[in-house]
């Protein structure tokens, strides 16, 4: 045999090799995320016992969730605290490992973030929940009025129309939550959401924003005449931070399984994000949500 032809098949042979193993390193590589969104739980309480997040039922309906979610074995979860609040977070979640911090006393303590972050970090032994949210809040009712203002109106009135049955069953104890958690979750009620707060607000144009809005503030006439595309920025210029702050987080704690839970309407956008993103790839949170 030819030595020049036999050499030049090894170099083949070798570099088949290496592309092989170097894509499968690369594919290793990726940082497998999950998330799940949330109704805020602390709002869903109304007074009474039924409503309550720490009546025997809700409770065992959040230990649940977290069991099923703990499945993943996250490495690292974030939720939505600001970084800002790392140390405050630290601390408090210090006093919840060691049992000194009584949820029913603390006034947040009915939220996704204690109720089902906390109790999964400690479940899992891990020494921090990391806040990545932006400290930015807005209203779905701060579009006001404009040109071809009903596409919007009734694709939010869809949302609405969907959600808030499913949340009043929730709070009268006739749907548990943790199927009401799975159904909005699923890609039909995220991407409802995602219509309703970033694609059909672009319909409005000549318009305006509510003065008693949250985060009102007023437009000058070019921004009035976007008024739709202005209302998506806002919820957009939020959530972009949201998802730098992940990316931060997860190079400055070099995790590789990251949990991430946020308000449901956070979800279809930052999945958007990551996958884009090669470095990352989205784990289904309905497979663990079975």
């Amino acid at each position: 045999m030819n030595p020049s032809i036999k050499i030049s098949q090894i170099i083949i042979a070798i570099l088949l090799a290496f592309q092989s193993s170097f894509g499968v390193a690369q594919q290793n590589e990726k940082v497998e995320i999950m998330l799940v969104g949330f109704a805020h739980l602390s709002q869903m309480q109304n007074g009474t016992e039924a409503a309550s997040m720490f009546n025997p039922k809700k409770q065992q309906e959040l230990e649940k969730i977290t069991a099923k979610i703990a499945q993943f074995q996250p490495d690292a979860i974030m939720v939505e605290l600001t970084p800002q609040e790392q140390q405050w977070a630290d601390s408090l979640y210090k006093l919840y490992k060691n049992d000194k911090l009584d949820l029913k006393k603390f006034e947040y303590g009915a939220g996704e973030t204690y109720q089902v972050g906390f109790r999964l970090a400690n479940k899992l032994n891990l020494d921090h929940v990391y806040g990545i949210d932006f400290n930015s809040s807005t209203s779905q009712n701060l579009l006001k009025e404009g040109d071809h203002f009903e596409y919007f109106q009734e694709q939010l009135k869809k949302l609405q129309q969907t959600s808030r049955p499913l949340g009043k069953q929730v709070m009268e104890n006739s749907l548990s939550l943790y199927d009401f958690t799975k159904k909005i979750n699923e890609p039909e009620m995220l991407d409802l959401s995602y219509r309703a707060v970033f694609n059909f607000p672009a319909y409005v144009q000549n318009g305006d924003f509510d003065k008693d809005g949250i985060n009102y503030r007023e437009l000058n006439s070019e921004e009035k005449r976007y008024a739709g595309a202005e209302y998506i920025s806002l919820f957009f210029d939020r959530n972009i931070k949201i998802y730098s702050n992940i990316l931060n987080t997860q190079l400055k704690t070099g995790s590789k399984r990251i949990y991430v839970m946020m308000g449901q309407a956070h979800i279809g956008i930052l999945k958007d994000l990551l996958e884009d993103n090669p470095n990352y790839e989205i784990v289904d949170a309905l497979a663990y949500l079975d």
